[in-house]
């Protein structure tokens, strides 16, 4: 990737917005990044891997695997660039990755080892900033989930089931989940839950397939305003 074109990719990434050009000019030259390109299918993290380094997406579009903890059921989003993989796990008490990562199309990185990051965010407000203001609402968005009114509906369950095991709340999800699964997880009987997901399929709000619940776009399901 050329100077002038990763110049202007940074800019997109949220940890890099708002920094001068100047301070880029000198970030491109003292900065060690990687430069890395997976192909298609390829597996970038694995759920477990340590967290000591930021991968930054800068082209194409991966997916993120999340398994429940007895592997009943799992969550895939799709992704695409400009994104991060996980930024908060390279902090705290448990610094390993909690999602396995893979690319569905070729997809082209830069990597950035921690210590290099430290050495940005103690050099760069900014860049200190942006770090705190991505870890901080990650963390207050997962702190204010138990707050929220429970929903009441079965279609309501459903939503809120598959929205809080999302990193975005927002774009393509597929659930892998047997309907009893489901209904044990909701507290309904599958027979409900089977009768609710037949209707939102009608709907054309998901697909339903065999042992699968494919969102094509998530927003739509949480704010119907957006059908």
């Amino acid at each position: 990737m050329d100077k002038n074109n990763l110049h202007e990719r940074l800019l997109e990434l949220p940890l890099f917005q708002g920094m001068s050009r100047n301070d880029l000019e000198q970030v491109l030259m003292n900065t060690k990044f990687r430069y890395l390109t997976f192909q298609r299918g390829k597996t970038i993290v694995n759920e477990g891997e340590m967290c000591d380094r930021f991968f930054f997406l800068m082209e194409g579009v991966i997916s993120s695997t999340k398994n429940a903890d007895d592997n009943g059921y799992c969550v895939v989003e799709k992704l695409s660039a400009p994104d991060i993989l996980q930024p908060e796990r390279i902090f705290g008490l448990v610094q390993r990755y909690t999602r396995t990562f893979k690319t569905m199309t070729e997809c082209n990185f830069i990597c950035l080892g921690k210590m290099e990051m430290l050495t940005l965010a103690d050099s760069y407000q900014i860049f200190r900033l942006n770090l705190l203001n991505i870890i901080s609402t990650r963390s207050q968005r997962l702190t204010n989930i138990p707050w929220r009114t429970r929903p009441r509906s079965i279609r309501q369950k459903i939503i809120r089931f598959i929205e809080e095991r999302c990193l975005r709340p927002a774009g393509d999800k597929t659930v892998s989940i047997k309907m009893e699964r489901l209904g044990h997880e909701i507290g309904e009987s599958r027979l409900n839950v089977s009768h609710e997901l037949n209707a939102m399929h009608e709907e054309g709000i998901i697909e339903l397939r065999r042992s699968e619940i494919h969102v094509p776009a998530l927003e739509k399901l949480i704010n119907p305003a957006y059908l």
